[in-house]
């Protein structure tokens, strides 16, 4: 497998340093309210990513962290009347159900920020000690960027033409700031009031860690000062791990991640997603409009993950009809199998090309097209063929993580369902919205729910 290096601007080999086991890291979710799409389109990708590699046969270590401690966590813990641990714990939980529900595989090791105060005040203090940090007038602790000489190089900031300032004069005392400020960045934040009983002690004072801190604590913790990749989305590229980068190797040396797999925004109906727009979904959002979890996976799956992915209605819609092909097309071959037959199981046997795809940068659009280009003639196929091509495919499915739904029973729609089904359409091709909710309004009386999409409607049973 190959994939894009964000440092290195040009395509890896994904092989293990070590020979034996494929160590990375992921940047978790900041646990104070449920993740969102566009959250998951990262872990979603990321989770491919490890499928792919184990499919292939190659072990994997898979680190990803829990962020439960931050000025955002901080906050609305207080604001709800909860303690930091409750709090988070809640949203904790919610995140795995939603991953569960998307199939994403549990990460090996699963830390969490709040459990690992101590090697985090451990690598300040090596930071310290060796002229990287200093301890402001305010009691904090911040990390000297003019100490590190390539600091920018992932991000490449002197492309933008922005110059690290030579004096402490400019800090960044939150956890996440400007995109176009470059400040010595805060590695302990020294106690405030607002931060009511969340705190710790340190050699500087009470207080806490700083959120760009957290993940390379733990990432020496588990990974140690050099493995094979690093992961998360684009957005974090600056400035969080721009300061992981001169944090880590600073305080312990080594090379840090030998790769950087960074995914790119998901937009909703071509903008970007926002709470004042209302198109900020969650999982439970999409259910409670009939979408299930698998359909949303094949959404977040069928771009390449290095360009915006646009999610719509319509892309939901794709997807359902995507799932119950490649179901029917599962079906008419496992009809084709008359007796049970000893299959080669790391053949990708007519599926090879999709399988290239999907280890050529993680090209999960050409691996589904290939897919569908074997299915085209499933029909076809007949006796020792489709009981390997069925084996194929549900290697396939399995790098990709797809379950695919039963398949569709046709379903007797009766002549005066469909009547007035008709009638709703014809009345929202001259757009009267009112008549066609009322229609809407009688089909759901009547027993049936009806699903607009570009090329028509689609009736089924409540």
């Amino acid at each position: 497998m190959r994939l894009f290096d964000t440092m290195e601007r040009a395509y890896k080999e994904m092989s293990a340093l070590d020979g034996r086991t494929f160590r990375f890291y992921c940047c978790g979710p900041t646990v104070y309210g449920p993740a969102h799409i566009g959250n998951f389109r990262t872990f979603v990708l990321q989770d491919v990513f490890r499928r792919t590699l184990e499919t292939g046969g190659q072990r994997t270590m898979h680190v990803r962290n829990l962020t439960d401690v931050d000025d955002k966590t901080i906050r609305e813990s207080r604001q709800a009347g909860k303690t930091l641990t409750e709090f988070t714990g809640f949203w904790t939980r919610q995140f795995h159900q939603d991953c569960d529900k998307l199939h994403c595989l549990s990460p090996h090791v699963e830390p969490s920020a709040v459990a690992h105060i101590p090697q985090q005040v451990a690598m300040i203090g090596d930071l310290v000690e060796n002229g990287h940090a200093y301890k402001s007038d305010d009691g904090s602790v911040y990390f000297n960027i003019a100490s590190f000489a390539d600091y920018g190089k992932l991000s490449r900031l002197d492309d933008r033409e922005l110059e690290i300032g030579r004096s402490h004069a400019q800090r960044a005392s939150s956890d996440e700031y400007e995109k176009q400020s470059v400040s010595d960045f805060v590695l302990w934040k020294h106690r405030r009031p607002e931060d009511g009983e969340n705190f710790w002690t340190s050699p500087w004072g009470e207080g806490r860690p700083g959120w760009h801190l957290e993940c390379s604590a733990m990432i020496r913790e588990y990974l140690g000062d050099t493995f094979d990749l690093h992961s998360g989305g684009v957005d974090l590229v600056f400035p969080h791990h721009e300061n992981e980068i001169a944090q880590s190797i600073c305080a312990c040396g080594g090379h840090f991640a030998s790769c950087w797999f960074h995914i790119a925004h998901l937009m909703v109906d071509g903008g970007k997603m926002s709470k004042s727009l209302g198109n900020l979904y969650t999982l439970e959002d999409l259910a409670h409009l009939g979408w299930s979890a698998m359909e949303v996976r094949y959404v977040l799956i069928s771009g390449h993950y290095r360009k915006p992915l646009n999610f719509t209605f319509d892309s939901l819609h794709a997807a359902r009809e995507a799932l119950a092909k490649l179901s029917k097309a599962a079906a008419i071959l496992a009809e084709k199998v008359t007796s049970p037959t000893a299959i080669d199981s790391v053949d990708f046997g007519p599926f090879q090309p999709a399988w290239e795809s999907l280890n050529d940068d993680l090209n999960t659009a050409g691996a589904l097209g290939g897919i569908f280009t074997v299915l085209r003639d499933a029909s076809k196929i007949e006796g020792l063929e489709a009981a390997k091509t069925l084996a194929a495919l549900n290697r396939m499915l399995g790098a990709l993580g797809l379950i695919l739904p039963e398949p569709l029973q046709k379903i007797d729609i009766p002549a005066e369902i469909r009547a007035i089904a008709e009638e709703r359409q014809a009345v929202r091709q001259v757009k009267n919205w009112a008549q066609s909710d009322v229609l809407r309004d009688l089909l759901e009386e009547r027993g049936w729910l009806v699903k607009d999409g570009k090329n028509g409607y689609e009736l089924s049973p409540r």
